[in-house]
């Protein structure tokens, strides 16, 4: 199976997206950074944020001084705030353990505090232009429909999405053809309503040619977010974020009416780390106030 990789590298030095951390003067630690935000979270919400934390915290090295508390302040409203956690702790091993370079390989990168199978591909690839598979949901995507003719990809499976990638990588260029892969994904081959007219592997596409036929696999939930849990734990973060001091209990009762799920929520996020009581029984974000 293959995609023009000539083809394809092509279109992307002429429609990729002029994102920061694509950008030359990008360091592998800018890269890493990038990679954790973008995690469920669209580029538009990612970009000022990470301007600002590459600003505050240039190196590893800067992060890892940080407290927990000033990590979780400053991620603000990106969601699953648990990343800025493990970003953090990826800091302080590579502030300690990696002289403050981001390594280069895979197995590295994976033996870091919080980085995945996904994370570690990408910052191999795209911090230092390594040939490895990078699949996320948008590979997945193109891959399904131009390779093997489906509308869409199913549910995931590393093993066999790693290897139909890694079928598909030129022996040059391979970072910048993945990141192509990428971005048509994103671009051009979406999920509800592909441009296919704009698709440069059009004469190419399996499920061009087989007739776009419907995808007939197990069907996808929808995530919700009013009333989850999810969205309780944002609003007691919000209250935690907002001063400087601890809060009495109180402060924290008045964000969800549900008093089960509010006390639910707020010990999952004392179990996760995202909040500490101290030993007069008040509320804070870790590390700040022991």
């Amino acid at each position: 199976m293959s995609l023009d990789a000539e083809v394809l590298i092509d279109w992307f030095a002429d429609h990729a997206r002029d994102l920061p951390w694509r950008r030359p003067e990008c360091t592998p630690w800018g890269v890493l950074v990038s990679e954790i935000m973008l995690q469920q979270t669209p580029v538009a919400r990612v970009e000022p944020v990470w301007r600002e934390w590459l600003a505050r915290w240039p190196t590893p090295s800067a992060m890892a001084a940080a407290t927990q508390g000033e990590v979780l302040r400053a991620w603000g409203k990106l969601g699953y705030p648990r990343r800025a956690l493990r970003l953090h702790a990826a800091a302080q091993a590579i502030a300690e353990q990696h002289g403050d370079e981001v390594p280069h390989d895979v197995d590295a990168l994976l033996a870091l505090p919080g980085i995945g199978a996904y994370t570690a591909r990408a910052v191999a690839a795209f911090a230092y232009g390594k040939r490895c598979p990078v699949v996320d949901t948008n590979v997945r995507r193109v891959v399904a429909r131009a390779v093997h003719g489906a509308a869409d990809a199913g549910p995931p499976s590393t093993t066999r999405d790693l290897a139909d990638v890694e079928a598909l990588l030129p022996d040059q260029r391979a970072a910048v053809y993945s990141a192509a892969l990428m971005e048509l994904g994103a671009l051009v081959c979406t999920a509800r309503t592909p441009r296919c007219a704009d698709c440069p592997v059009l004469a190419a596409c399996a499920w061009q040619r087989g007739g776009r036929p419907a995808y007939d696999g197990p069907v996808k939930v929808a995530q919700k977010f009013a009333g989850t849990d999810r969205q309780v734990r944002g609003l007691l973060l919000d209250v935690l974020r907002g001063t400087a001091e601890p809060v009495a209990k109180s402060r924290l009762d008045v964000v969800w009416a549900d008093a089960g799920q509010r006390d639910r929520c707020l010990h999952s996020l004392l179990v996760d780390g995202l909040v500490e009581q101290t030993a007069s029984g008040l509320f804070a974000l870790p590390g700040e106030h022991r």
